[in-house]
């Protein structure tokens, strides 16, 4: 690829990057605007969270495309960051049919949060309250569904009115 390319591969990332930025802020500003006391209100919980998090791994996701766009396919860190946005985009799924599968056993919201890090599963529900055998059909359903040991899914209800 020569560098010309690049640079226009580049400045395009960027510009992006920026577009991505002012609609975040844009995103954010209206949400404060909406709320009553000037934070984020357990009503909106859901949605701040899968907004903010999708907002994250996009800006990581460019990132790593311009880490790739640089390098050629073979080197190291090309490799590297191909292998970093497939971990990315493999959490993103898994969360996915996480949250759908928890969703099915009558909740009207859930956020699955799966840490490439460390193994841990966060899951956040809409919920009052949690009882023993809610908390057991999810924590079994997470388990088989990831593999996580015990001790590394943590179920917390939040609660919001629909």
């Amino acid at each position: 690829m020569s560098n010309k390319k690049k640079i226009i591969l580049m400045s395009s990332l960027v510009l992006l990057l920026a577009v991505t930025a002012v609609f975040n802020f844009i995103f954010a500003n209206s949400i404060t605007a909406g709320s009553t006391d000037g934070g984020v209100s357990v009503a909106n919980y859901f949605t701040t969270y899968r907004s903010e998090r999708t907002t994250t791994r996009n800006e990581e996701l460019v990132q790593l495309d311009s880490v790739i766009a640089l390098y050629d396919v073979g080197d190291e860190k090309y490799e590297e960051a191909t292998e970093m946005k497939m971990e990315i985009v493999a959490a993103m799924e898994k969360e996915l049919i996480l949250e759908n599968m928890v969703k099915s056993l009558g909740f009207s919201d859930a956020v699955v949060s799966v840490s490439a890090d460390s193994d841990n599963v966060n899951v956040f529900i809409n919920s009052a309250e949690l009882n023993y055998d809610t908390a057991l059909s999810i924590y079994s359903m997470m388990k088989n569904e990831t593999g996580i040991v015990s001790g590394n899914v943590i179920i917390m209800p939040v609660y919001a009115e629909s």
